[in-house]
């Protein structure tokens, strides 16, 4: 298939690679340009060169500029895969605005970060018609081990929200546990597998703590964007009337540490927060 990829991000940029190995035509567009011979340097050419339209943009405010950037290039011909993480307001207005257009639209944000997308082994969540999820299922397993349908178009953003939430708390609890460890003279080497052993323990845990243990924080998915997914997490929240302390206090805490500089680094640099 013809495929454009919105998006060249550590994730973006990744599956672009997986889809033109695999055999498809593959168009890519970023908003700040990258040196790729299938990039494009116009938003509507990219919409223009392909039938299949994939965003893996930063937020709701990207996919959003980027929909009314190639709406007029859009016919009924497209199809619209947003990747994305994005508000749930944001996920109902592209399926709104596309059904306007008779363009077929997928809610399939994915779990997975930089490994997971180079092997092409992430996991989608599927929200919307499930005939068209599987008119392009090919596409979507050339980057993913898993596809999950959940329901309706606005599910799949929700469950993302909410496992990433998880995600955020878990490394926050894992840095205050070393933290303490730490302070007390237990050293990394023998609170690591403790924690392994344990029914804590977890492939987060185990991906993590070693990293967070050296300091290691290159990114395989940024602070900054784990910060994003909170804020979406907590608007949900409010819009339930719940309360969520514990997602509320993470929050925070990654809005603290990226207005200190570390926003680009992975999010396991919550662990920075007590100066290790």
């Amino acid at each position: 298939m013809n495929i454009s990829i919105f998006g060249l991000g550590i994730i973006g940029s990744r599956c672009a690679d997986n889809l033109a190995k695999a055999g498809h035509s593959v168009t890519t567009w970023n908003r700040t340009p990258k040196d790729r011979d299938d990039s494009v340097a116009d938003a509507a050419a990219a919409a223009k060169a392909s039938e299949v339209l994939a965003f893996y943009l930063k937020d709701g405010k990207a996919c959003r500029e980027t929909f009314e950037s190639i709406r007029p290039a859009l016919t009924s011909a497209h199809t619209i895969i947003n990747h994305s993480t994005i508000d749930l307001d944001t996920t109902k207005w592209l399926a709104t605005e596309c059904e306007k257009l008779g363009i077929d639209y997928l809610d399939c944000p994915f779990t997975g970060s930089k490994v997971a997308a180079h092997n092409g082994e992430l996991v989608y969540y599927f929200g919307g018609n499930t005939e068209v999820l599987e008119k392009f299922r090919p596409v979507l397993e050339v980057t993913s081990k898993e596809i999950i349908p959940l329901g309706k178009v606005g599910d799949a953003t929700v469950v993302k929200i909410a496992t990433n939430l998880i995600s955020a708390s878990t490394v926050q609890a894992l840095s205050e546990a070393m933290a303490i460890a730490s302070a007390h003279g237990v050293s990394p080497e023998t609170f690591i597998p403790a924690v392994t052993s344990n029914a804590c323990g977890s492939p987060l845990a185990a991906m993590k703590l070693p990293t967070m243990a050296s300091g290691d924080y290159d990114t395989h998915f940024s602070l900054d964007n784990m910060r994003k997914d909170s804020v979406f997490a907590r608007e949900l929240a409010k819009e339930a009337k719940l309360n969520t302390p514990g997602i509320d206090a993470t929050s925070e805490m990654m809005t603290k540490l990226c207005d200190q500089g570390l926003a680009d680094l992975d999010y396991s640099a919550l662990y920075k927060q007590f100066d290790v």
